[in-house]
């Protein structure tokens, strides 16, 4: 259930596995979505593995420079980074819905639904469908997560994020990225093909008032304007330990697979798709539904031990006594920038960049993540 990025790459690697898929989605395709909508190089590492395309057949703009900014001083540009491709998901999402359902799996989008996840029945109105196996990737507002935990997530520990879109198309708009634009977050400016993306996201039970701190951010980068705002909570890094119950696997928000320090979630959203696919393929193979979900969490290992590490990086990198630190260790070394930036390429993990943090913050931030 749900046809985002975790939804259509479920669907296409299961139905490219042989198994009948049923790709449901309450909304047709296209349709808006907040998201800064950039493509990193783990990102497109994945779509490449799951999708078999060099590219997505939609309008992007590369950009291989980023400027930071970091509580409100400049902390240099980044020029030869690794590229970041910068999306309208509206196309991108279209896109892979029109791919999975070319690999063989059925449209049932926009067609709104109640599932009993016990039985795995689905009732669309007059259409019933069942299934050994569910894979929901139906946000973070998950109604499956609810209907699985009682919430679809943590309300002390949810992020969220308000977004514009700002029609002028400006070849020389530089992708900025914003450390501290929002309390524990960050504010990003993607240029795309037909504007620039403008917005802020951090955790939610620090930012009172997260519209203020958008116009704020809004005004600095001289996009004032009449913009319609797009609000959306964001799982910054509170992912779910056991990522579903049953035969039910939760992929993608539903999971809380979004990253605290990048705020990137298309590539764990790919991933997490893919791995449930695959974890259900094996599961049905041997003739074992039940043991769908401990495959699928034993995969996503990875993914869950690179957020815990940057939820713990965050504790250092947003604390007010640490700033002046990071400010200085972020502009003055361009290894550690280089360490980031080959993060988002998905050429690293979160471990280098910490010890490489480690050996320029104070003693006690040290301590913190010693072990790591």
């Amino acid at each position: 259930m749900g046809a985002g990025p975790a939804g259509a790459a479920a669907a296409m690697t299961a139905a490219s596995a042989g198994l009948r898929v049923a790709l449901v989605d309450k909304r047709r395709f296209p349709r808006d979505k907040l998201c800064g909508g950039g493509l990193t190089g783990r990102a497109m590492g994945q779509y490449r593995a799951i999708f078999g395309r060099e590219a997505p057949e939609t309008p992007m703009v590369r950009r291989d420079c980023f400027h930071f900014h970091g509580f409100g001083a400049d902390l240099g540009a980044s020029p030869g980074a690794p590229p970041i491709h910068l999306i309208m998901r509206r196309d991108f999402d279209r896109h892979l819905v029109d791919c999975a359902l070319r690999a063989g799996a059925q449209d049932f989008t926009g067609r709104d639904g109640s599932l009993d996840p016990a039985s795995g029945t689905l009732s669309l109105g007059d259409t019933v469908l069942r299934a050994p196996l569910v894979i929901a990737a139906d946000g973070v507002s998950s109604p499956v997560a609810r209907h699985l935990f009682g919430a679809p997530y943590d309300r002390d520990r949810i992020g969220f994020a308000l977004e514009i879109e700002h029609p002028e198309v400006d070849e020389d708009t530089p992708l900025r990225i914003d450390f501290g634009a929002a309390e524990w977050g960050y504010g990003w400016q993607f240029p795309k093909h037909c504007g620039t993306t403008i917005g802020v996201g951090g955790v939610l039970r620090r930012n009172p008032d997260m519209k203020a701190a958008l116009a704020r951010y809004v005004a600095l980068l001289g996009a004032d304007g009449g913009h319609k705002v797009k609000g959306q909570f964001l799982p910054f890094g509170d992912f779910r330990a056991q990522p579903g119950r049953g035969r039910v696997l939760l992929a993608g928000d539903a999971a809380g697979l979004v990253d605290p320090i990048t705020g990137e979630g298309i590539a764990h959203a790919l991933s997490s798709g893919a791995l449930a696919a695959q974890a259900a393929t094996q599961a049905l193979g041997a003739g074992a539904p039940d043991s769908a979900l401990d495959r699928y969490k034993q995969a996503l290992d990875p993914i869950h031990r690179g957020l815990r590490q940057a939820r713990m990086l965050r504790q250092i990198l947003f604390r007010p006594a640490l700033r002046p630190a990071f400010i200085r260790s972020f502009r003055n070394s361009r290894s550690l920038r280089g360490e980031y930036l080959r993060l988002m390429a998905g050429e690293t993990e979160y471990g280098p960049l910490m010890r490489q943090m480690a050996r320029r913050l104070p003693s006690f931030a040290l301590r913190a993540i010693r072990g790591i």
